[in-house]
């Protein structure tokens, strides 16, 4: 689960100005995964969660998104918590 950390370092590094990524919480195989921020309005919202997927494949790790918990949307900003599952390419079925 530490190449997490740095699938998340990464998108923050390509995503920064406009979503920020952290880390909530993490159990078993799944992971949440909170984002902030004010989003491109010309991107679709859920680009955004896909993105950590195309990211964690360059750690050698497969993660699907698979549920929004919670998000909060206020004027021209949002919080999102998404649920990922989390395998890595040895475990895949």
């Amino acid at each position: 689960m530490e190449k997490i950390s740095k699938v998340i370092e990464e998108f923050n590094r390509l995503h920064g100005n406009e979503a920020h990524a952290k880390l909530k919480e993490i159990k078993g195989e799944e992971v949440i995964i909170e984002f902030e921020g004010s989003f491109c309005k010309t991107c679709g919202l859920f680009d955004y969660f896909e993105d950590i997927k195309w990211e964690a494949m360059e750690f050698g790790i497969i993660v699907e998104p698979i549920e929004i918990l919670e998000l909060e949307e206020k004027f021209e900003t949002g919080k999102y918590s998404v649920k990922y599952k989390v395998q890595t390419r040895d475990t895949k079925e």
